[in-house]
């Protein structure tokens, strides 16, 4: 399945790349509205992109009451991505959705304040509220995310999206001054690939749950690693900012690898069959 991660696609602004994918993840939505940090909220690197935005988004009742209903009429498999600040936000959050496709957990977001419980008393929370699907979405930035994919796998998780950006800070040149107002921002793009390939390796090991893969993901060449690594899902960020018919044309060289008899395409087919078991 090809997603989109959350926050890098306006499916109600851009519907016809949102169709290109197989489901589309909506923005992290928490239970009161945010107005998000204070601009400057992106920067563009060497490296890759860095933004500050803050979980800004309408809250859970603007949401429930006028997005979701928008969202449904695209006619397609819908994530709803949901942050707060404890676990009885998330959960209350969770027990308001109904008949969507699954629920990503923002556990990992580096540019607010961390929720005060841990992921796992979140994701037993959650469990708790909703029959849904969820998928716990974590941030390389643990000394073992492994380890913490174990506590949400047991404490009821479905699944695992990896990775969230990790904290980073761009420098004006001239003023050698921080160039996102709230200093920090969380670092996407081709760098984070190997952290990525790295934690969803480590995690498929140790739970076995399905991953959604995703941080620095451009061609189709860097979805069969992921897959390979243990991915079930894949999910483009950055790279739709830049060219967002990136779904159309991965899927198609996708289609071209699997036409061949390689390892590449072995790989393919597994994921698929397994997927469909």
């Amino acid at each position: 399945m090809l997603l989109n991660a959350s926050g890098c696609l306006d499916a109600l602004v851009a519907p016809d790349v949102a169709r290109q994918l197989d489901g589309f993840v909506t923005k992290t939505i928490t239970p009161l509205p945010r107005e998000g940090n204070a601009p400057p909220r992106i920067a563009e690197t060497a490296y890759g992109m860095l933004n500050a935005i803050g979980l800004a988004n309408p809250g859970r009742e603007r949401f429930l009451s006028d997005t979701l209903p928008r969202l449904r009429e695209l006619d397609l498999p819908l994530w709803i991505s949901v942050g707060g600040f404890c676990a009885a936000d998330y959960a209350d959050t969770c027990a308001r959705l109904h008949d969507v496709e699954a629920i990503e957990l923002n556990l990992s977001c580096p540019n607010v304040d961390e929720a005060a419980d841990s992921a796992a008393e979140i994701v037993a929370a959650c469990r708790a509220a909703t029959p849904l699907r969820l998928f716990g979405k974590l941030s390389a930035a643990h000394p073992d995310v492994a380890e913490v994919a174990r506590a949400v796998a047991a404490a009821g998780a479905d699944g695992l999206s990896l990775i969230n950006t990790l904290r980073g800070l761009a420098l004006d040149p001239g003023t050698l001054q921080p160039v996102l107002a709230r200093g920090v921002g969380g670092l996407s793009g081709p760098s984070l690939k190997p952290i990525a390939l790295a934690a969803v390796h480590a995690c498929h090991a140790a739970t076995g749950l399905p991953i959604v893969g995703m941080g620095g993901i451009t061609t189709a060449q860097d979805v069969v690693e992921f897959l390979a690594c243990g991915a079930q899902h894949v999910a483009l960020g950055t790279v739709l900012f830049a060219d967002p018919d990136a779904p159309l044309r991965i899927r198609e060289a996708l289609a071209v690898v699997q036409a061949d008899d390689g390892p590449l395409a072995e790989r393919l087919r597994e994921v698929r069959a397994n997927a469909l078991a």
